[in-house]
């Protein structure tokens, strides 16, 4: 599935099922409280913290999911190509950094 394609079935799925996107203050404030349920997860599974007991252990991919639907909601409402953003990305990240990690001596 492209990014085009991902951007156009959530667009589908909010207007079948969610009635209208949530605006972009609330929907920014969604993705914050998905980004620290997938630390959470990244903490436990991960760092130096436990899962409780009762605590769902296999939830990293679905908290990355959620995260991932909010921020393509957030791109669809504000009009903003995922997949154009994030090629201009690719090339500036890969202009500005083809030498800066092989040359970090903390990665060796």
């Amino acid at each position: 599935m492209t990014l085009e394609q991902l951007q156009s079935e959530v667009d589908a799925w909010i207007k079948q099922y969610g009635v209208r996107y949530f605006n972009e203050l609330t929907n920014t404030a969604i993705l914050m409280e998905e980004v620290g349920e997938l630390a959470r997860h990244i903490a436990r599974k991960y760092g130096e913290q436990s899962y409780k007991e009762g605590e769902n252990k296999d939830g990293l991919a679905d908290e990355m999911a959620d995260v991932l639907f909010v921020l393509v909601c957030l791109a669809n409402q504000t009009g903003v190509n995922l997949e154009t953003a994030f090629a201009n990305k690719m090339f500036i990240k890969t202009s500005r950094d083809a030498d800066r990690h092989w040359n970090n001596e903390k990665l060796k």
